[in-house]
């Protein structure tokens, strides 16, 4: 009878030995003496703290980071091959172009990190045996019949390696996953709500069960894959799914008289209505004036719309996601509930129109969803955003005087400062 393979065993570390380790990997950064570079590999470090730890191009290789703290944590180039990383925290950390292969993440929090380039495909290791020679080896066993996936929801997964990855039930939503590379990946019942898939390499995958709600499918390669089950509703495909292609539509007519509209101050022309219709085929509306332009339900994702005049518009529930939005002018603009994830709205006006002797008209985003966004210099003077979603968005030098951010998420939003509020 074979005799069972002996566990491998870890050489475990304490807090104080693992700090004594970062201290040395610090000053190596610092190119001050006594640096080196941090080798936890083949270590157990599992329950320990290195939250906001700078551990870029350390190597963790088969280590067990089982429950470790890693929030913050600088962990680029970081080695992880082949490493347990069972419900290990790297909430909004780095790590950008990290060697994941082989690693476990079952029941993992990485939500809002950077995984950018991350290589995360199937992998594993091998260690020597006496008795066996070589065996696998594999993650701690948990005591759960069916493991929780791990969470990586807002994470920036953009262009990483994901090819034969298992990630049965994970948390996706609102993930940034364009270009990744997914083919055969094992992606059943995972959640992938309001993920932005641009681009992304699908072939082979399963996605059975799947939550697809309001993903970004566009450009993606589905070869092979299969969806049984998935709930598509509200996807973005490159095939229109909502009411109406601009395509049909006399488009450039219907925007020529409605910007001789606002010019004329409404002598000439007539104004435009383009509710539930599908705009990118358009491309790029640079500049317009689009004045009180009706277009509610409409898709923009992706569309140049640089410099545009939308005062006082209509674009309540409308997809602006990953839009061109640099200095637009969206002075009282209706943007309740509009998807806005990583659009450009550097300079943007958001303020308040006048549209009487005393009467301003504040543009409302509430609801509205603008993770990601870029609203660097915007003018967000009044603006309501009550229950507005600005998870990781961009505000270094907007003006927000007076601006309502009433039960708004606000979580790793950036140069974010709040005017004086008094009147």
């Amino acid at each position: 009878m074979a005799q069972a393979a002996e566990p491998i065993v870890r050489k475990r570390l304490t807090q104080a030995e693992v700090d004594v380790i970062c201290a040395r990997h610090d000053r190596l950064f610092q190119a001050r003496p006594g640096g080196a570079r941090a080798v936890f590999a083949w270590m157990d470090i599992s329950g320990l703290k290195l939250t906001g730890r700078n551990l870029a191009d350390a190597d963790f290789a088969a280590a067990c980071l089982e429950g470790c703290d890693l929030t913050g944590a600088k962990l680029d180039n970081a080695n992880f091959f082949g490493a347990d990383m069972q419900d290990a925290v790297l909430a909004e950390s780095s790590l950008r172009r990290a060697d994941l292969r082989g690693a476990c993440l079952r029941g993992a929090d990485l939500s809002g990190a950077d995984l950018f380039e991350a290589d995360l495909r199937e992998g594993t290791i091998a260690a020597a045996d006496a008795k066996l020679g070589f065996k696998v080896i594999e993650p701690r066993h948990r005591q759960e019949t069916e493991a929780t996936g791990a969470c990586l929801a807002g994470a920036n997964l953009q262009r990483s390696k994901m090819s034969g990855v298992i990630a049965i039930k994970a948390d996706f939503s609102g993930a940034v996953m364009k270009d990744c590379k997914m083919i055969r990946a094992n992606l059943k019942q995972a959640d992938f709500r309001g993920a932005d898939l641009a681009g992304a390499d699908l072939s082979g995958a399963n996605l059975s069960g799947a939550d697809m709600r309001d993903a970004i499918l566009v450009g993606c390669k589905m070869t092979m894959w299969c969806a049984d089950g998935a709930n598509m509703e509200g996807a973005l495909t490159d095939k229109s799914t909502v009411g109406e292609s601009v395509d049909r539509m006399p488009a450039a007519e219907m925007l020529r008289v409605h910007a001789r509209w606002c010019e004329t101050g409404g002598a000439e022309g007539q104004p435009s209505v383009f509710d539930g219709v599908d705009l990118r085929p358009l491309k790029s509306i640079t500049g317009l004036n689009l004045t009180a332009l009706s277009a509610k339900g409409a898709v923009f994702y992706g569309l140049d719309m640089e410099g545009v005049q939308l005062q006082g518009a209509h674009l309540e529930n409308a997809d602006l996601r990953s839009a061109k939005l640099y200095r637009a002018d969206l002075r009282g603009a209706r943007l309740k509930n509009a998807k806005l994830n990583g659009a450009d709205m550097r300079g943007a006006q958001l303020g308040p129109l006048l549209i009487g002797a005393d009467r301003l008209l504040s543009a409302d985003l509430s609801g509205a969803v603008l993770r990601g966004a870029d609203l660097s210099g915007a003018d967000l003077r009044r603006a309501v955003m009550t229950g507005a979603d600005l998870g990781r968005a961009i505000l270094h030098g907007a003006q927000t005087r007076q601006l309502d951010l009433t039960d708004a998420n606000l979580t790793g939003v950036c140069g974010l400062v709040l005017d004086d509020q008094a009147a």
